[in-house]
């Protein structure tokens, strides 16, 4: 009997002590689930039960500077599959692609791949986008509706939309599918305009069926205004256009800026696309020429090198310089002008073009002191926080320039810029000096409506004020009696450069052929409303490639329309002139004027008297004739009406300060607008 009770007690023992390990293992396996493993296995849970996809917020519009809509998001709905809903995914693919009606081949199997998509734990997905709202039009949507296929539905959704189609279509660029901006201001920025996205939950039963959806709507996006005006920007793209059609050219751009604030009013790029189908354009309509293509600037540079000359004290702008002979030697380089001048002031330098006087006083400089200014200008730098892709253009190390480069780089070679950056470098002259950040972005307006202001900023002092109104009276003279008299508008008095430029071919050297042929000037000159640049991408047309010729008329149509729409009247009023009437003919040997290669001359003076050289005035009319002279100190004699015709003493010639000057006036046979104006 003992034995026995021995033998239970023995049993009861081991099973109660099996009993509590098992007791132990079990409450440790719990412990591990519930405590350690309780996070992982809830997010295990929810992913079969429930499966979370992102819905994108509405866009921020982006407006004009007078609060016209440029681009906005409307209100589409988006194409969804549930896949374990759909028991046929190639049929149902079919189907979809017929009702829509623009699917391609490839499309369809994608579409088939998305209906049969699989979750990881093996279970057909919940949710699948079949397509966006900004690839579903309204029709589609209907037809698709009407079809009625199970595990087919539609979500609320935005499509982004551009009502005016291809203006400002490079500024403002366009978004990507996945709501994303791809370009221009839609990308660069992105996360002020695209908000907070909402969430769509849906809830699947445990035969991964859904059974119910939650949705929380997204923030919406920041409201941008921009500087551009919808009207000008019309307007730029409209004469850009015609220019580059006329010109049978291969594309270019316009700027126009404001030169006091760095606001810029417009920026056109030929050709151009919609960028409501950006898909249908190819990568050259798509480039923003105005600030991703550099290019040599030619004789528009000039007006660096003269304001390095001006503020460094080297040459003060009635200086004779002497061209004759109309080339330079540099080493077995001849470089040479289009016309032999002879002895030219440093004002004709410019409003001729001449490239050899814009190397002598490049010489006369140095790299050291014409490097500076290059780079006081913004030229080899990004100037714009606004432009995704901006160019900082080629600006190589002055110290590493010979002679040779010195006087490329003087006359507009070798070196590379694009098209807002000179511009820019433009409104630091008819601003007063100050190189200003060109911006496109005037206020950002949260989703409550509060605006924050983008206030200009100043990068840096590039000139001297002083420096800047003398460099403004020599670009006007370009104007008045130089290269682009062709630029000239009634009333208005124009400060402008032009420029013409060889193109380098895809060996490196330069085109026989192509050319960018340029203008960029301010008006009006002494209280600038507007800087305006036309740039003309190889021109091959009837009127040649010069910048004269073909960017300049286009900037007096773009310039004219603009004055007319800002309400800003003629600033000239054409004071009255007392004229002796002399009936003697005029000489006939007067319409040309000698010329040759550069020498900055210094003249001899009688004692005690500082000399003047004579300007050349033949061509002026009256008014501008005696402007002229009075702002070098000589008196005007002025006989006959009509334009200059025949001056005493002759251009070039050093005389007395106070010395009269006199005047033939006359009416000629032709007005052709001449040779000169070719640079």
């Amino acid at each position: 009997m003992n034995h026995w009770q021995a033998t239970i007690r023995r049993r009861i023992v081991i099973a109660a002590a099996l009993f509590a390990a098992w007791t132990v293992v079990i409450e440790g396996q719990l412990v591990h689930l519930q405590v350690f493993r309780r996070a992982a296995l809830q997010t295990w849970a929810d992913r079969q039960r429930q499966s979370t996809m992102y819905v994108p917020a509405k866009r921020g519009d982006i407006l004009d500077r007078r609060g016209q809509v440029l681009a906005t998001s409307i209100d589409a709905e988006a194409i969804f599959a549930v896949p374990a809903e759909i028991q046929d995914p190639a049929g149902t693919a079919q189907l979809l692609c017929g009702a829509l009606g623009d699917c391609t081949a490839r499309e369809r199997d994608t579409i088939a791949g998305q209906l049969s998509r699989r979750r990881q734990n093996g279970h057909k997905a919940a949710f699948a986008y079949v397509r966006r709202a900004n690839r579903v039009s309204a029709e589609q949507a209907r037809r698709v509706a009407a079809l009625a296929l199970p595990g087919i539905g539609f979500l609320k959704d935005t499509r982004r939309a551009y009502p005016n189609n291809e203006l400002a279509a490079h500024l403002l660029g366009y978004v990507g599918l996945d709501n994303i901006g791809r370009n221009g201001i839609e990308a660069a920025y992105n996360k002020w305009i695209s908000g907070r996205d909402g969430t769509v939950l849906i809830q699947i039963d445990g035969r991964q069926r859904p059974y119910g959806r939650l949705g929380h709507e997204g923030t919406p996006g920041a409201t941008l205004q921009l500087t551009i005006d919808q009207y000008l920007q019309h307007v730029a793209e409209r004469e850009l256009h015609a220019a580059v059609e006329e010109n049978h050219a291969a594309g270019g751009s316009v700027v126009m800026m404001d030169p006091s604030t760095g606001e810029v009013l417009a920026l056109a790029n030929e050709p151009t696309f919609n960028p409501n189908r950006y898909g249908e354009a190819n990568l050259d309509q798509r480039r923003n020429r105005a600030i991703q293509d550099v290019y040599e600037p030619g004789s528009t540079f000039k007006i660096v090198t003269a304001s390095a000359a001006l503020e460094e004290g080297v040459l003060a702008p009635d200086a004779p310089v002497d061209v004759t002979g109309g080339l330079i030697r540099l080493g077995s380089r001849v470089v040479r002008d289009t016309h032999n001048y002879g002895v030219l002031t440093f004002t004709d330098v410019i409003a001729k073009s001449s490239n050899v006087g814009a190397i002598r006083i490049g010489l006369s400089l140095g790299a050291e002191r014409l490097g500076r200014y290059v780079r006081r200008f913004g030229f080899g730098t990004r100037l714009s926080p606004d432009l995704g892709g901006e160019n900082a253009g080629i600006v190589w190390d002055p110290a590493r320039w010979n002679e040779s480069a010195l006087a490329s780089v003087a006359m507009g070679y070798q070196i590379s810029v694009t098209a807002l950056q000179m511009a820019t470098a433009a409104s630091a002259v008819a601003n007063g000096g100050n190189l200003i950040q060109p911006r496109v972005v005037k206020a950002i307006i949260s989703p409550e409506g509060v605006p924050t202001e983008v206030r200009p900023h100043v990068l840096r002092r590039a000139i001297q004020k002083s420096t800047a109104d003398e460099l403004t009276a020599m670009m006007e003279a370009v104007v008045e009696r130089g290269t682009a008299r062709v630029a000239q508008i009634p009333g208005y008095t124009i400060a402008g450069k032009t420029g013409t430029a060889h193109k380098l071919d895809n060996s490196g050297h330069y085109s026989p052929s192509d050319y960018n042929a340029s203008f960029v000037g301010f008006l009006p000159s002494r209280k600038p409303a507007m800087t305006i640049i036309v740039v003309i991408d190889s021109p091959h047309g009837a009127h040649g490639y010069y910048g004269a010729s073909v960017a300049a008329p286009a900037f007096k149509r773009i310039a004219e329309t603009t004055m007319r729409y800002l309400g800003i009247g003629p600033n000239l009023v054409s004071p009255p002139v007392v004229f002796a009437r002399q009936h003697a003919a005029p000489r006939e040997d007067v319409a040309a004027a000698p010329a040759g290669p550069v020498t900055i001359v210094r003249t001899s003076a009688p004692k005690g008297a500082a000399s003047v050289v004579v300007p050349d005035l033949i061509g002026l009319n009256a008014r501008e004739a005696i402007r002229v002279l009075a702002r070098v100190g000589l008196r005007p004699r002025v006989s006959g009406d009509g334009i200059v015709l025949q001056q005493e003493p002759r251009p070039g010639s050093p005389v007395n300060p106070g010395m009269a000057c006199s005047l033939a006036l006359g009416r000629p046979a032709s007005a052709g607008t001449g040779s000169d104006q070719r640079q």
